[in-house]
């Protein structure tokens, strides 16, 4: 009966919990940029089918999202722990280029993760970590852009509800 979302910091300490997440154990650690600087900007994300109760209804959408991190290349133990959470839709976020691909090029991909991948959810979708911010742009005056018929609410504001909706 209970949920967390581990936002940048909260997605390292997460991370390195794993162990006491259920459905986490194969979850990557979170450590330097391969840019080897810190990155604060907005980048280019899609959100992937999982089972996450934050991004339910979000699947294939490509939204910008804020960045803040000199820490957030996801490094897995083995080449089988990532291919275990691709496996059981536990990847939840990957960045993507201009085209729409999943990529490990800078600047669109910021740290430089195998893959894109800058979030995942356990196996139940009770717990989501990612390292972008959707907190820092879930209103539409956050973005330098949004459509009109928006209103105040931003792309990101979705997940939020999605929690709001799971709670009931």
């Amino acid at each position: 009966d209970t949920f967390a979302l581990g936002v940048c910091n909260g997605c390292q300490m997460l991370s390195n919990l794993h162990e006491l997440i259920p459905g986490a154990e194969h979850w990557p650690h979170f450590v330097r940029n391969q840019s080897e600087q810190f990155e604060g900007r907005t980048a280019l994300v899609q959100v992937q089918a999982s089972d996450s109760i934050f991004l339910q209804g979000m699947a294939g959408s490509h939204m910008p999202i804020a960045i803040a991190h000199g820490e957030g290349h996801a490094e897995f133990a083995s080449p089988a722990d990532q291919q275990a959470c691709a496996a059981a839709g536990q990847i939840a976020l990957r960045f993507v280029d201009n085209y729409g691909e999943p990529t490990e090029v800078y600047p669109a991909n910021p740290n430089g993760s195998t893959g894109g991948i800058t979030g995942l959810t356990a196996a139940n979708g009770r717990v989501t970590i990612m390292m972008p911010h959707p907190e820092r742009v879930y209103r539409s005056l956050q973005n330098s852009w949004a459509p009109e018929e928006w209103g105040e609410d931003g792309a990101w504001m979705r997940m939020f509800r999605n929690a709001r909706v799971w709670v009931n």
